[in-house]
C-alpha cells in the first residue's frame, strides 16, 4: 500500500461565500438590448448547421427552445468580443453551439492563457472562472451565475492550508483546481486530474500536500513513491458512484467497458478498464471506439461525445453536477446583454495564485 496520511475536518463543512458581484463590468461594457428570443423560419435556417451536431442527443421537438438563445449569444460574443470557456460537463446546447473552447480544467486554463478577447464567459463552475480571471487580470471574466460552486472548493479554505503548513513544515503543497483562488493562493504549484501525478513528481520532494481531494489523491499515491498527505475532500457527483453498481451493469454485458474518473471511491476504480481525467476519458472513447461504454463521471459528458461519436452506445449511469446545471443558455444570454456576473478577485491574493496556476500551465509535458 502506497504511503498515505489523510487530513482534515468532518464532512459537511457549511459553502464558502461566494465574492459578491457588482456592476464595474457593466459600467465599462454598457449594456445591450435584450435580443428577440422568437423562433421563425430564419432563426431555424441561421441555426440548422448547429442543430446537425446535436441532434443525436437532444430531440427535434426541444431546438426551437434553445435555437433563438444559440443565435442570440453568437451574435452578442462578436459584439462584445467575447469567448465561451465550456467545460466538459456543460449539456450538448452549450458545449457544441455556442462555445470556443472546450475540455477539462487542464485544457481551459491553458486556453485562457491564450484569450486575446476582452470578455471570457465561464460556462462551468466558479473556482474556473476564478482561474480565467487569475491568469488574466486584465480581462472582465464571467460566470453565468456566481452559485455554480464545487462541494471539493467548499472543502478547504486558505486558512487550512496555513494549518497544514504549520503541521507539516516544509512539505509542498500541491493544490487541485478545484479550489478557491484563496487556497492557491496558499500553494506550491496546482494540479488537475490529467496531470496530477507529473505535478507530484515535478517537484522532486519525498512528500507533499495533496489538497483537497481524498479520492484523487488515494489515486496518484498508487501511482507514485512520493508519500502523499491528503485532505477529506470529496466530489459529491464522483463519490456516489458504487462497485457494485459497476459490476451489475458488467452482468448484463461482460463486453461493456467501464471508464471512470480518478474522483472516483477506490473501490469503482478497480472495477474500471481505464481511469483518466475528463478529457483522457474523451480521448480513450475517440480512440478505443468501443461498442458500448459507462462513462463513470458527470452525467453529460457522455451526451456531448456521443454527439461526436453516434456509433457508440453509452450506458448512463446519470449523476448530475447540481452546480454545472446551473448555467444555462438564458443565464449565458444575461451574462453577455447585462454583464454579469463579474469574477472579482483581491489583487494580492490572485497575484499570489497567479504563480501557482502558472507553475502548472508551464510544466513541460
Amino acid at each position: 500500500m502506497p504511503l498515505f496520511d489523510l487530513q482534515g475536518p468532518e464532512r459537511n463543512r457549511p459553502a464558502a461565500a461566494v465574492p459578491p458581484t457588482g456592476s464595474a463590468a457593466a459600467r465599462k461594457h454598457g449594456i445591450k438590448p435584450m435580443p428577440a428570443l422568437a423562433w421563425n423560419a430564419r432563426v431555424a435556417a441561421e441555426t440548422a448547421h448547429l442543430y446537425e451536431r446535436i441532434k443525436t442527443v437532444v430531440p427535434a421537438v426541444e431546438w426551437p427552445v434553445f435555437a433563438p438563445y444559440v443565435k442570440a449569444i453568437n451574435a452578442l460574443k462578436r459584439e462584445r468580443n467575447a469567448v465561451i470557456l465550456a467545460h466538459n460537463y456543460q449539456t450538448p446546447e452549450i458545449y457544441n453551439c455556442v462555445a470556443d473552447f472546450v475540455g477539462d480544467s487542464l485544457q481551459l486554463a491553458r486556453e485562457a492563457t491564450k484569450v486575446k478577447a476582452d470578455v471570457i464567459v465561464q460556462c462551468g463552475v466558479h473556482f474556473m472562472a476564478e482561474t480565467s480571471k487569475i491568469l488574466n487580470p486584465d480581462k472582465t471574466v464571467l460566470i453565468p451565475d456566481s452559485r455554480a460552486g464545487c462541494s471539493l472548493a467548499q472543502a478547504i479554505t486558505g486558512a487550512d492550508v496555513r494549518l497544514l503548513r504549520q503541521r507539516f513544515p516544509g512539505v509542498p503543497v500541491v493544490t487541485y483546481v478545484n479550489t478557491s483562488a484563496d487556497v492557491k493562493a496558499e500553494s506550491d504549484i496546482c494540479c488537475t486530474s490529467s496531470n496530477a501525478v507529473q505535478v507530484v513528481e515535478s517537484l522532486g520532494a519525498d512528500k507533499v500536500i495533496f489538497i483537497p481531494d481524498e479520492y484523487l489523491a488515494r489515486y496518484v499515491a498508487a501511482q507514485t513513491k512520493v508519500r502523499i498527505i491528503a485532505w477529506k475532500g470529496r466530489c459529491e457527483v464522483h463519490e456516489r458512484f458504487t462497485a457494485d453498481e459497476l459490476r451489475m451493469y458488467r452482468e448484463g454485458d461482460p463486453g461493456l467497458q467501464i471508464i471512470a474518473h480518478p474522483e472516483c471511491p477506490p473501490d469503482v476504480l478497480a472495477e474500471a478498464d481505464f481511469t483518466g481525467s475528463t478529457a483522457h476519458m474523451i480521448d480513450w472513447v475517440r480512440n478505443k471506439r468501443p461498442r458500448r461504454v459507462v462513462m463513470v463521471t458527470e452525467c453529460s459528458m457522455a451526451d456531448n461525445v456521443q454527439a461526436e461519436l453516434p456509433e457508440v452506445e453509452f450506458v448512463r449511469p446519470c449523476n448530475l453536477c447540481p452546480h454545472m446545471k446551473r448555467i444555462t443558455l438564458p443565464k449565458i444570454l444575461d451574462s453577455l446583454v447585462y454583464m454579469k456576473e463579474e469574477v472579482v478577485i483581491d489583487a494580492g491574493v490572485a497575484g499570489k495564485a497567479r504563480r501557482a496556476v502558472e507553475r502548472m500551465v508551464n510544466l513541460k509535458n
